[in-house]
């Protein structure tokens, strides 16, 4: 992480933070980095997720058998599938519309186009 904050002979640094999102992004699952981070995924193996899968299988199965010669109005709700990480866990967005969201969207244009300006004046590289 050194290598974000160094800097080449004209200033511009070695490492953006873009990249080392991107560097974070291709951890392994069980890296300590990405836990500390809060990302679960590399909490569960595959043993764990197969485990997950048989209980949901028995759940259902016990939830058949004694919903067996019911009428489905009578019958008791279908269980839920075993919680697993990184399922469910997003985070509602939010108003796409929402003028706070415009806002941030015109500014970032405006950074957009104001570097391809730059980019074909020469000024960055």
């Amino acid at each position: 992480m050194s290598d974000l904050f160094r800097r080449d002979g004209d200033g511009v640094p070695l490492l953006t933070w873009r990249e080392l999102r991107g560097y974070i992004r291709q951890l392994p699952p069980d890296a300590r980095t990405r836990l500390a981070l809060g990302d679960e995924d590399g909490v569960w193996g595959l043993q764990e997720h197969l485990t997950a899968v048989v209980i949901d299988e028995l759940r259902t199965a016990n939830w058949q058998r004694s919903n067996e010669g019911r009428k489905r109005s009578e019958q008791t709700p279908r269980p839920k599938p075993f919680p697993r990480p990184g399922v469910g866990s997003k985070k509602p967005r939010g108003d796409k519309a929402a003028p706070a969201r415009q806002e941030a969207r015109q500014r970032a244009m405006r950074r957009a186009a104001e570097r391809k300006r730059a980019l074909a004046a020469g000024q960055i590289t």
